[in-house]
């Protein structure tokens, strides 16, 4: 199935509407929300990505989430994106966004965050594993795992307070 997306420029206005298939392949900016999941002690959800994803297969991710599709809202995306990935239906909540580009993206993002035990459900097939860290884990799991960049350059920053008290009690 063709998945549709809006190519927008850094002002997030609409420029057309295109495949995704063609934003990626011509690397065009588009949106893209990224919502951290936080238990109630603090500690993180990161989750590994299946081999099938069509960007960074196989990495490591703080973040659910993904692109927003032609003509949803970025609060739409993130509620959708939660309850396809994870298999909860919750209310993310918005923590700040910017922009980010790279060699293999360029987007703007919208950052989100809730709160939640689990249990989760992977029934997309996206991931494949995942795990609760401290962030004194997650910084040690950094210097050795591939993790997106675009949700470490972006969302890392807007949640560091939430789990810093435990890379300080480690």
């Amino acid at each position: 199935m063709t998945e549709f997306v809006d190519e927008v420029d850094l002002n997030d206005t609409v420029l057309r509407v295109v495949t995704r298939e063609e934003m990626r392949a011509e690397r065009l900016m588009h949106r893209a929300v990224f919502i951290a999941v936080v238990d109630s002690v603090g500690r993180l959800l990161i989750h590994r990505r299946s081999e099938s994803k069509d960007l960074w297969p196989g990495w490591w991710d703080i973040a659910v989430g993904g692109v927003v599709g032609a003509g949803e809202s970025y609060d739409a995306a993130a509620i959708r994106e939660v309850r396809e990935e994870i298999g909860v239906v919750a209310q993310p909540v918005p923590v700040g966004g910017g922009s980010y580009v790279d060699d293999a993206v360029a987007l703007l993002g919208r950052c989100y965050v809730i709160r939640h035990d689990g249990p989760f459900e992977f029934a997309d097939g996206e991931v494949v594993e995942a795990r609760f860290v401290t962030g004194a884990e997650l910084d040690a799991l950094r210097t050795h795992l591939q993790f997106l960049p675009d949700s470490v350059a972006l969302l890392l920053p807007l949640i560091e307070h939430l789990v810093h008290p435990t890379i300080n009690s480690a």
